[in-house]
């Protein structure tokens, strides 16, 4: 995928070879590295850090399901109902960040949320919004009417 981008858009010569550019955005999804680190643990600026990161990202946002077709695939397959459930995941903010501060679990962090079959499986996820937020709010405010078309459980 990444290598493909890369004839696409003309990329003649990077630091990092496709291979090593996807271990760089492994690494900083799973251990939530800072690109600082990133950067000196991989030979690289920090600017390019971010950079490579913000283009793999980008690249599978491009690739991941969208909510109008997990939807409108869910209802031939016989789902009847769909789970939405939000998650938080911690970041290092400061507390001036309020949008990001989470009163329920006390800590700072990005809210995901997931629409799922009842058996679990994982039509889509949303991008990462403001810790602050309720899941039910959040999915009002980003699915709006299509999810009504669906009987939601909500946890």
């Amino acid at each position: 995928m990444i290598r493909r981008h890369r004839k696409a858009i003309g990329s003649l010569w990077r630091r990092l070879n496709p291979g090593r550019q996807a271990l760089l955005v492994l690494v900083y999804l799973r251990k939530g590295e800072t690109f600082t680190e990133l950067g000196a643990g991989f030979g690289i600026s920090t600017a390019t850090a971010w950079r490579y990161v913000e283009e793999t990202v980008a690249l599978l946002w491009a690739r991941s399901p969208k909510l109008g077709r997990a939807l409108r695939r869910a209802k031939p397959d016989g789902l009847h109902y769909l789970v939405l459930d939000g998650t938080l995941i911690r970041t290092d903010r400061i507390k001036a960040d309020r949008p990001y501060f989470s009163g329920k679990h006390r800590v700072h962090g990005m809210n995901i949320q997931v629409i799922a079959s009842p058996d679990g499986t994982i039509l889509w996820t949303s991008g990462a919004l403001p810790g602050k937020a309720h899941d039910l709010p959040l999915c009002q405010a980003q699915v709006g009417h299509t999810v009504r078309k669906f009987s939601v459980w909500h946890e």
